[in-house]
């Protein structure tokens, strides 16, 4: 009888363990997966800066603005 016992808690241990570490992983990934999305939008945001910086330098002729600054 006290055998019995044994073996059911250390399938019961084993059991949580693997439930814990499926919900360990999957946390991960969701994690990562954030991660991921959030480099993305961030390269996106700087690729688009770029292109606007590019622009504002194209309507400012710094020929131009000097002109303008020694009047």
């Amino acid at each position: 009888m006290r055998f019995k016992f044994h073996f059911i808690f250390v399938v019961f241990y084993f059991t949580a363990a693997l439930i814990f570490t499926v919900y360990l992983r999957s946390a991960d990934n969701r994690i990562f997966y954030k991660l991921c999305t959030y480099r993305a939008e961030q390269n996106r945001l700087k690729q688009q800066l770029g292109g606007k910086q590019l622009r504002l330098e194209n309507l400012i002729n710094p020929g131009a603005a000097s002109q303008r600054l020694g009047e």
